[in-house]
């Protein structure tokens, strides 16, 4: 087992980016699209010996690492229960994972190059429930909640998504919604140079401006 963070010196928070997009198909139905972004990179000095893939990285080897993750998300909601001022309704839609982790050994006492890099693409299905509230003239609540776990061919996994936010009118139609979300997933893959698991996601507090048309 790698602990990125532990083990590769990476930093437990991070600023990333993410972009989505809402159609109202009709009054009940809805299409969601997502994208979110997340580039890491690391440099320490091993404090153990790591094999990852197809090379061995001795102790007290100075090494780079990188993880480069895009999640592509796309979901369908309809509400089952749609009012002036609150609708609840179920979603299905998946996740798909872009995922790009290396390591790259460095330093003076190094004869050749020692790097290795796995990438894969994992399709993650999931369901879940959603559901809004007018809390005043200007306040909105948000909130939803995502889960499944499914194999797929040599891939597997296991996903579970959340979000709370609160929304405020500025002006018109553009909101400021700060909220709370979390993407916590482990990827089972099996390929011609890996055979393992990969676990990984992010929590923490959004801040997000939104404009309605």
């Amino acid at each position: 087992n790698i602990d990125f963070e532990k083990d590769l010196g990476f930093s437990k928070s991070s600023v990333s980016f993410t972009g989505s997009f809402e159609w109202r198909i009709s009054k009940r139905s809805r299409i969601d699209f997502e994208y979110f972004y997340l580039n890491r990179s690391s440099s320490k000095t091993l404090e153990k010996t790591i094999e990852f893939g197809e090379q061995t990285f001795n102790i007290n080897t100075r090494v780079t690492a990188f993880s480069d993750n895009q999640i592509i998300r796309v979901a369908y909601g309809y509400a089952i229960l749609s009012k002036p001022k609150y609708e609840a309704g179920l979603l299905i839609g998946a996740h798909v994972l872009l995922g790009d982790v290396g390591i790259r050994a460095e330093g003076n006492n190094i004869n050749a190059e020692i790097k290795e890099n796995l990438d894969f693409t994992a399709p993650l299905p999931d369901v879940g429930i959603w559901g809004q509230f007018v809390l005043g003239k200007r306040f909105g609540l948000y909130t939803n909640i995502n889960y499944l776990a499914l194999k797929i061919n040599d891939i597997s996994g296991r996903i579970m998504s959340y979000n709370l936010s609160v929304l405020y009118n500025v002006s018109g139609n553009f909101n400021l919604i700060a909220g709370y979300t979390g993407l916590n997933f482990k990827v089972d893959v099996e390929k011609e140079r890996l055979n393992g698991f990969f676990k990984w996601g992010y929590n923490g507090p959004t801040i997000t401006a939104a404009y309605t048309f």
